[in-house]
């Protein structure tokens, strides 16, 4: 038996077993984090049930509530007693629920904390409804009445009325976004760039009135569209401001809002499952595929998930390219002395510092130095209003490029050094020179490892934020860096990055309760996108091992 112990002991299994226990550990708590992160955010666009009830507070004063139950916690009394707070009881666990109550323009605030012993006479009646809007958050009452131009809009069906009515106000909102933000953009865009094209011909000593002629005539033709959507732009406003509807809330009034302002409403107690499925995929493609409102609040996400994906796509294609140069360097040109060993050390350290330390960096050279540079010799015309002296996308792009770099020139450099030397010797006995060998027989077989390198680095540069925060990044960016504006592709434009956006909705939100929840789902969004990137590299890479295996046999 002892034999048998220093034997198990003596092969490693102890070891072998501990591995196994750790990995399984890792990750379980991995999709554990996955888990709740997916449970909080994917949750929050389930349509909850409105309850109306009345509350006995524990001083003794008395009220009516109509709301949503969003989140419930148990409590010990004295641990209330402890933080000031008056507990229905002096002892015991106390069950609160947080109930969201909306109406934070009419009647605030629209989150409070309710213990469920003051709850009496709950219900849930169907008539309860809940009214998305595109500013001030939920509103949540009982539909009463609706009104065109003031006058009260007598019909059967109240509800399916205010339906027909929201959908005509979205359709009329969507219009009227397509043309302040595409529309007039565009124009004012062409604007400004016949601005600077004047301003080129007057730095260039240009004395031909004709050029300057056909300037203005664009430019007045430029303004004649102008003026034309802009009385577009009034009308559609007018026509939206049309209906209004009057709802009775908690407190017993009875409130008029525009109907201009709903995106949707709903009643989620008298919601059948399928309503609820249905209702739960179009807040799933408005989170993915709309923009932000309400501080970024509310809404979707789209700006922030298109600004990341652009610039992680952006950064691989500036790092693999240097990367690979200095790995292939370093291993099949430069003398193995003690120089190269300093740089393979300073490659090595710089991978280890701080993200942050890189966006000083990148706002010092980039931003003002380089891109001052770039102002003054390409677009003089602009000045002093800076275009690449500012930060930008393509300065966000190069300082996560140089933040990553060292990640993809150790991985390249590992495999070059397990291709075997007999390749090369060959490829050289067969006529072939250093280049030609390098670029048809060792790069193509260290493809594999150069894609390891970049599946590294997107894992990191995907995630960061610090240096975003001083290079480019943006609470909120008034247009995509990829529009249908020459030349299409902006790098000098401020972007959105879902990073970022999880900071600023977590804690720099005026209304910490409403952001909670698109914590979440925004940072199971950023997941799933760090994981599709890098799964496309993966399967890329697999392909060219295979590849790359069966000729090595």
């Amino acid at each position: 038996m002892k034999h048998r112990t220093q034997s198990w002991i003596t092969q490693g299994s102890p070891w072998v077993w501990l591995t196994a226990g750790m990995v399984s550990v890792s990750l379980v708590m991995v999709l554990g984090l996955l888990g709740l992160i997916g449970a909080r955010g994917l949750g929050h666009f389930w349509p909850k049930p409105v309850l109306e009830a009345d509350y006995l507070e524990p001083g003794g004063g008395h009220s009516h509530i109509i709301g949503q139950v969003v989140d419930e916690e148990e409590i010990s009394a004295q641990a209330l007693l402890d933080l000031g707070q008056k507990p229905p009881r002096q002892e015991g666990v106390v069950r609160r629920l947080l109930v969201k109550s909306g109406n934070r323009r009419v009647a605030p605030p629209d989150f409070r904390w309710v213990y469920a012993d003051g709850l009496t006479g709950v219900q849930h009646a169907p008539e309860l409804m809940v009214v998305e809007r595109h500013q001030w958050g939920d509103f949540i009452g009982r539909l009463t009445g609706l009104k065109e131009h003031g006058e009260p809009v007598a019909t059967p069906d109240l509800w399916a009325e205010y339906q027909r009515r929201i959908a005509r106000a979205e359709a009329l909102y969507r219009r009227i976004r397509a043309i302040e933000k595409d529309e007039i953009g565009a124009i004012n865009y062409r604007i400004e760039r016949l601005r600077l094209e004047r301003r080129r011909l007057e730095l260039d000593g240009v004395r031909d009135p004709d050029a300057f002629a056909d300037i203005e005539e664009r430019k007045q033709a430029a303004q004649r569209e102008y003026q034309a959507l802009s009385r577009e732009l009034a009308d559609l406003r007018r026509e939206a401001g049309r209906d209004t509807y009057t709802a009775r809330i908690a407190d017993g009034r009875e409130v008029e809002q525009p109907v201009a302002e709903v995106v949707r409403a709903y009643r989620p107690n008298a919601m059948g499952l399928t309503d609820k499925l249905t209702f739960y995929l179009a807040k799933l493609h408005e989170f993915v595929f709309d923009e932000p409102r309400e501080a970024n609040t509310e809404g979707g996400v789209f700006p922030a998930l298109f600004g990341t994906v652009l610039m992680v796509m952006l950064m691989s294609l500036i790092v693999t390219p240097f990367g690979v140069v200095a790995a292939v360097y370093l291993r099949e040109y430069a003398t193995q002395n003690w120089f190269t060993r300093a740089v393979r050390i300073a490659v090595n350290n710089l991978a280890g510092v701080p993200s942050i330390v890189f966006g000083v960096f990148g706002l010092g050279f980039f931003v003002y130095t380089v891109g001052e540079r770039v102002d003054h010799a390409f677009f003089p015309e602009a000045l002093p209003a800076p275009t690449f002296g500012t930060p930008g996308l393509l300065w966000a792009s190069l300082t996560l490029a140089l933040l990553t770099v060292p990640v993809v020139i150790v991985a390249t450099e590992e495999g070059l050094t397990r291709i075997p030397n007999a390749f090369r010797e060959g490829s050289l006995a067969l006529g072939a020179t250093k280049a030609e060998t390098l670029w048809r027989i060792i790069l193509p077989m260290s493809t594999p490892a150069i894609m390891t390198g970049m599946i590294l680095a997107i894992a990191r540069a995907a995630g960061e934020v610090a240096p975003l925060m001083l290079v480019g990044v943006v609470k909120l960016a008034p247009s995509l860096p990829l529009d249908g504006n020459f030349p299409y592709l902006h790098l000098e434009r401020k972007f959105m990055h879902l990073g970022f956006h999880i900071y600023d909705v977590g804690f720099q939100s005026p209304n910490v309760e409403a952001a909670r929840p698109l914590v979440y789902a925004t940072s199971l969004l950023l997941v799933l996108i760090v994981v599709a990137l890098n799964l496309a590299a993966i399967r890329i890479r697999n392909r060219l091992e295979d590849k790359y295996h069966a000729a090595e046999h």
